[in-house]
């Protein structure tokens, strides 16, 4: 069943994603070699507490962290750990609060350092294929036209796109129908109509688009190893147009500070 939000449900869900910005904004001012990922997960809780909220990833589903944190050919689900970051890595943050009943979620792919050409062009290329995505979200479309712009920008670069995980609904639950693949043809899927939110996420490996589970159950890496990059923007669907709330400025003013 898909749960249509209400005007005042869909401040409160902008409350929520925004936090989710703010957090990982601070995230990344701790960004650098030779920190751990346990260390990024341990900033993002505190500052989750400190502004009213709770991490809305811990314990969900059993899953230990406030963060996950993904390295290279980690796709999604990384749980944070003892793991150094080194210069040159890939590093994709996803995000989660429950603040006011209602959840945020978004995520954002961070260089470490100094990248690879290939590198910076796969996380910039996967962030502009998020906002094609997005602009193809309006009323009266259907969730395979977003799933055909991102397919369709990627691939062109020999990208692979990710067929195992996929977006999804938003709302006083994580995860609520319906999905929202990143990949797909147009008009095909569920029809996106006024007071839907949604979540898009495309993750887009440099190499092939199959991937393998780690043995603790919920690292998603590549199969051939290559580097994923991961970008997430909560969105709703309203008469007028698409409505982005959550939002990536507060990351990108930091990561502009640190040039």
């Amino acid at each position: 069943m898909i749960y249509y939000k209400t005007n005042e449900e869909i401040e409160l869900l902008r409350l929520s994603s925004l936090l989710v910005g703010k957090t990982l904004a601070e995230v990344a001012r701790h960004i650098n070699p030779g920190v751990t990922t346990a260390s990024l997960d341990k900033v993002a809780e505190t500052f989750i507490r400190d502004h009213g909220a709770v991490p809305g990833f811990k314990g969900y589903g059993g899953f230990p962290g406030t963060l996950c944190v993904s390295v290279n050919d980690v796709v999604v689900h990384g749980i944070p750990g003892n793991q150094v970051l080194k210069d040159g890595d890939l590093v994709s943050v996803d995000c989660g609060v429950i603040l006011n009943g209602f959840y945020g979620d978004s995520a954002y792919s961070f260089a470490v350092g100094d990248v690879t050409e290939e590198v910076q062009l796969l996380m910039e290329r996967t962030k502009r294929s998020l906002y094609l995505g997005i602009e193809a979200a309006k009323a009266g479309k259907r969730t395979g036209d977003i799933g055909f712009e991102i397919q369709t920008y990627v691939e062109q670069f020999g990208y692979s796109v990710v067929r195992d995980l996929v977006g999804h609904g938003l709302g006083r639950h994580l995860h609520e129908k319906p999905e929202v693949p990143n990949f797909g043809k147009r008009g095909v899927g569920t029809m996106l109509q006024p007071g839907l939110v949604i979540c898009i996420e495309p993750m887009i490996n440099l190499g092939r688009r199959q991937v393998s589970q780690d043995k603790d159950g919920w690292t998603i890496r590549t199969a051939d190893r290559k580097p994923s990059a991961h970008y997430e923007h909560a969105i709703a669907i309203r008469e007028g147009g698409t409505d982005i709330l959550s939002s990536f400025d507060e990351i990108e003013k930091v990561l502009e500070s640190k040039k």
